[in-house]
């Protein structure tokens, strides 16, 4: 029987492609040499059926195709240079809604200090958003996956579950057939969801104050990108369970305490920095930006949670294409490895 990519798996299917190419490592961007610094690309594509609830406005859906690629920059430690979006549309699409999905692709590339160059139109029965980003860091500077040693600390910035808790939100409003969100610490979650916010200024901070060992962004939550960051690094990691930032807002939506935790472990969109620090240099770090510092790097290749003096294995779950139900619109990305 014929294998399909849907039983292999994203993961799976990214290490087959990676090894056809001759792609060795895996970062958020790929990286070219360029003088005394490095250029980093990335890119993502969205798709209007599995990565938009219905509540989405086209404002929103432009503003989140700039920043889910400006977030894999970020976690670069780079500062953006720019961004190009080839955009399919749907013929029969009104033309004030693809006025507005550009209008929020450059109000987001404005609000980072950067903008759309250009790219390519095309049109298809739906609609599908295509990014690529563009930064610039020095080689020196530059914060990768790999990078943790044993006894790093490793911290997040920001809130995490909101986002998760927010798409839970808008498919029960989708469900009952309503397009708003009265109820204002509601909307709130689903504003992080629709207006996620790249940790630009905190990645490049980061880079700067030469603490940071290792980072990525948090896209598929911050359970994967934990064994993202511990398979880049061959080491594994503690969580302190009571130290993760869970967003006080996430128990307007969670059954529970337990669910509030898997939906800051396992559900993604927050697009936060997840990083390591060296212990002697942390107060170099809280100079950078504002993080939660939220267990320790091991020695050992297993990624444990503890509570109340008792460890479990952390599972390998969040979000993964191909494994889970619409609407995703967290991506996988791979890159090459440094070339010159």
């Amino acid at each position: 029987m014929t294998d399909r990519c849907s039983d292999l798996g994203e993961r799976e299917l990214v290490r087959k492609i990676t090894e056809i190419l001759g792609i060795g490592e895996r970062d958020d961007c790929a990286m070219v040499e360029d003088g005394d610094g490095w250029l980093v690309w990335t890119t993502d594509i969205l798709h209007r059926k599995s990565d938009f609830p219905g509540i989405a406005t086209g404002w929103q859906i432009g503003w989140m195709a700039v920043a889910v690629n400006l977030s894999d920059v970020a976690a670069m430690g780079a500062a953006p240079l720019g961004l190009l979006i080839a955009a399919a549309i749907p013929q029969d699409a009104e033309v004030a809604f693809a006025e507005e999905i550009f209008r929020g692709m450059n109000d987001c590339a404005r609000r980072y200090s950067t903008r759309v160059l250009g790219g390519d139109l095309d049109s298809f029965d739906e609609l599908a958003l295509s990014g690529t980003a563009l930064g610039w860091v020095e080689k020196d500077l530059v914060l990768r996956r790999r990078g943790a040693r044993p006894g790093d600390l490793l911290c997040t910035t920001g809130t995490l579950g909101s986002a998760g808790a927010g798409l839970r939100v808008a498919l029960e409003a989708e469900g009952r057939g309503e397009m708003e969100i009265g109820d204002p610490d509601l909307r709130a979650l689903t504003k992080r969801l629709l207006l996620p916010s790249p940790r630009m200024e905190e990645g490049r901070a980061l880079a700067l104050s030469g603490a940071a060992t290792s980072m990525m962004d948090n896209s598929d939550g911050l359970a994967l990108s934990l064994f993202d960051l511990a398979e880049a690094g061959g080491v594994g990691f503690l969580v302190w369970e009571d130290q993760i930032p869970v967003d006080p807002l996430v128990s307007e939506v969670a059954e529970g305490r337990d669910d509030a935790l898997a939906l800051a472990l396992y559900t993604g969109g927050d697009f936060e920095l997840v990083f390591t620090v060296r212990p002697d240099l942390i107060d170099r770090a809280r100079q950078a930006c504002d993080f939660a510092v939220i267990g320790r790097v091991l020695e050992e290749r297993e990624i444990f949670i503890e509570a109340d003096g008792v460890r479990r294995r952390m599972e390998p779950r969040g979000y993964q294409h191909m494994k889970t139900p619409k609407p995703a619109r967290l991506h996988r990305s791979f890159s090459s490895p440094p070339q010159k």
